[in-house]
């Protein structure tokens, strides 16, 4: 096309071309030289404008097309909920201002609805490019396809993409991701066009179209959406995309300040998200299997290895020292000198495109290295290094103890920013950790269901602190039977950790033989956490009582809507472990807001809590009870954190927790 545009302006009959491509580490040089007389040229140009004007002109009629639909959409379901149209007010006037928001919205207000319908309204204005809808669990994407399909059956024209991760959408797992062997990668961008122009005639870019698109079309599924993203209205993704410095979509965010709105679904994840992404941690152990494969085929790889393995012993011994972790306020400056060689000279072989069975091995390793050193990059007083022993091997990790800084950072890939959830307790700590400016606004929304189907019961009597625990493990199992046993229904009980619930259910399981107990398993699959869920029926005859841990899989994200859930029982106040991390966490705050201990423990603990709590009432029809289980409970330092509305009821018995609940259900029945 240059050369074109140069022999019409220079009045040449012909031109000769020369493409260069230079080897940076090697230094070779290779010139493929070719040339051309004007008419050929002409062809070539004409032929290239002429498809990228049919493609340009088919975005623009979408865009117009899509902006008249918008104008004339009316919100799907005739009504809002209580506090969905305030919600939705705040979304829209934050996208027009170029703001931040946090938003506490209780269950049932239509958080999704409320915040992707405002945002739509606001693109059909001119006022966002494209929206941006972050989310960190399967069902929030769900919801937010559920959303888009709404509106588009209210008749607005709006394409969406939902973003799968490489490892689970990749057609060849089993291959290497190269052209050489993956049928899908060779000849991708010679094929590429025409799945664009298939997939342009659907509006959800769904995993199920884009995988059958791709598969007709033969092209990588990733990659072919990453294309399709560019065309997307609204792009439905994990946090990590706009976020992670490893994988964040470059294409979107290497400018600042892109007109992109950013709707940040359960948002009280991204502390704990945020943290790991901005983290990086590499092991010994790695390293030296690479050197044993490669110890007779690389020799200056192999050297470079051995110089990273020796450093790493040495880090295994100051573990020893200290017993089995120990930290430092600095950088391992002294080993990042020695990945960049590793990093180098891999690279180079790499690109030789040599075919050995331990590339795969090699470039793994090679991808671990550089995501390393890009966090490397980042490393200053919000980061520590963290060593810890394990067995023979030793991890190494850059922890990032405050990822406000970063966060903040990233907010400028966006022109507004939505964060909701149902518990963003307290406000002013999620504002502060998620790295939001100082002109950030807050919102709080109550339940919208009706107050007399919700009982929350406080029982502030027994102590479950960690050195209490062996003592009042029986109290606590009685209070959990009397919680059942004065209706036939399903429940949840949750604990803080997994070792904590089983002496509790050692107790129980004697107390009540007369109901089912399934229990939370570590490392549940797929099918068993879906089989657990199922066992909560509306036909069950006999009570079923289901034990889980706060922050886990069962804690959140789950509906069991109606009879398929009577009650829950939180016991403890859900702090996490004390564990090196939470400590380094728990004295930088202590230092820099005063507040070492809320930051580290009470307030991740407290919105565990409230998620678990959560669980009992998803439709206004839902009638249910919860046990909150901890002397704490009794002080202003942890109810002043509970919801405004729920007003609970304070019992200092079993009888006097017995004669309430007897009471509400018994209230419940006269409804019916």
């Amino acid at each position: 096309a240059y050369a074109y545009i140069y022999a019409l302006d220079q009045d040449l009959k012909a031109i000769g071309t020369q493409l260069t491509y230079f080897q940076v580490d090697s230094g070779e040089i290779q010139n493929f030289k070719r040339h051309f007389t004007l008419t050929e040229l002409e062809v070539f140009f004409q032929n290239l404008v002429a498809n990228y004007l049919k493609w340009a002109e088919t975005v623009v009629r979408w865009e117009i097309l899509r902006d008249k639909s918008i104008g004339e959409l009316q919100f799907p379901f005739g009504n809002y909920r209580p506090g969905q149209r305030e919600m939705a007010v705040d979304v829209y006037r934050t996208i027009k201002i170029n703001g931040q928001q946090l938003i506490q919205a209780a269950t049932g207000i239509g958080k999704t609805m409320a915040a992707i319908f405002p945002a739509v309204k606001a693109m059909g204005e001119g006022l966002t490019e494209k929206i941006f809808y972050l989310t960190a669990r399967t069902t929030g994407r769900f919801a937010a396809e559920y959303a888009l399909d709404e509106l588009r059956h209210a008749g607005v024209k709006l394409k969406s993409l939902t973003l799968t991760a490489k490892d689970k959408t990749c057609f060849k797992p089993e291959s290497a991701c190269s052209p050489e062997e993956c049928e899908f990668a060779r000849g991708h961008f010679d094929r590429v066009n025409g799945a664009l122009t298939d997939m342009f005639a659907q509006v959800a870019f769904t995993r199920i179209a884009v995988e059958q698109v791709a598969r007709d079309r033969r092209v990588c599924p990733f990659e072919f959406a990453l294309e399709l993203s560019l065309w997307a209205d609204c792009i439905i993704c994990d946090y990590n995309y706009a976020f992670d410095p490893r994988v964040y979509l470059r294409r979107f965010f290497l400018q600042e300040n892109g007109e992109y709105a950013f709707l940040i679904d359960e948002a009280h994840n991204l502390v704990d998200r945020s943290r790991d992404m901005f983290s990086a941690k590499i092991y010994k152990q790695p390293f030296l299997d690479v050197r044993r494969s490669i110890r007779k085929e690389l020799p200056h790889i192999y050297k470079s290895l051995g110089k990273i393995n020796s450093w790493m012993i040495k880090a295994r011994k100051k573990c020893e020292e200290s017993g089995s972790t120990c930290h430092e306020k600095t950088a391992p400056e002294d080993l990042f000198p020695l990945l960049r060689i590793f990093l180098k000279r891999t690279e180079r072989w790499l690109s030789l495109n040599i075919k050995k069975p331990f590339r795969e091995e090699l470039l793994d390793l090679f991808f671990t290295i550089s995501g390393f050193m890009r966090v490397a990059e980042q490393f200053d007083e919000s980061y520590v290094t963290c060593f810890e022993k394990l067995k023979k091997d030793v991890k190494l990790k850059l922890f990032c103890i405050d990822p406000s800084i970063q966060l903040g950072q990233a907010m400028n890939r966006c022109k507004a920013a939505v964060f909701f959830s149902a518990t963003m307790t307290p406000m002013d700590y999620f504002k502060k950790i998620l790295g939001c400016d100082a002109n950030a606004t807050g919102l709080i929304l109550p339940s919208p269901f009706p107050d007399e189907n919700f009982k929350p019961f406080v029982y502030d009597k027994i102590s479950t602190f960690y050195r209490d625990r062996d003592k009042t493990k029986e109290q606590v199992s009685q209070a959990i039977n009397t919680l059942v046993s004065q209706k036939r229904g399903n429940y949840l009980i949750f604990f803080p950790s997994y070792e904590y619930m089983m002496m509790v259910v050692q107790f129980f399981q004697s107390d009540c033989a007369d109901c089912e107990v399934i229990i939370q398993a570590p490392g549940m699959s797929e099918n068993e956490r879906e089989e657990f869920l199922n066992r909560f029926s509306r036909e069950n005859h006999q009570t079923l009582i289901g034990f889980a841990v706060m922050g886990g899989i069962f804690g959140e994200g789950i509906d069991l809507v109606g009879e398929r859930l009577s009650g829950a029982v939180v016991v403890g106040v859900g702090l996490p472990g004390i564990s090196l991390e939470n400590e380094l966490i728990r004295k930088y705050f202590a230092d820099h807001h005063n507040a070492g201990f809320e930051y580290a423990y009470q307030y991740p603990g407290i919105n565990r809590v409230l998620q678990a709590a959560g669980r009992v009432i998803r439709t206004e029809t839902d009638q249910g009870v919860v046990l909150l289980i901890d002397q704490r409970y009794g002080t202003h330092r942890y109810r002043s954190h509970l919801p405004g509305e729920w007003d609970p009821v304070k019992v200092q018995s079993q009888e006097q927790l017995a004669q309430a609940l007897q009471k509400f259900w018994g209230r419940q029945e006269i409804k019916i």
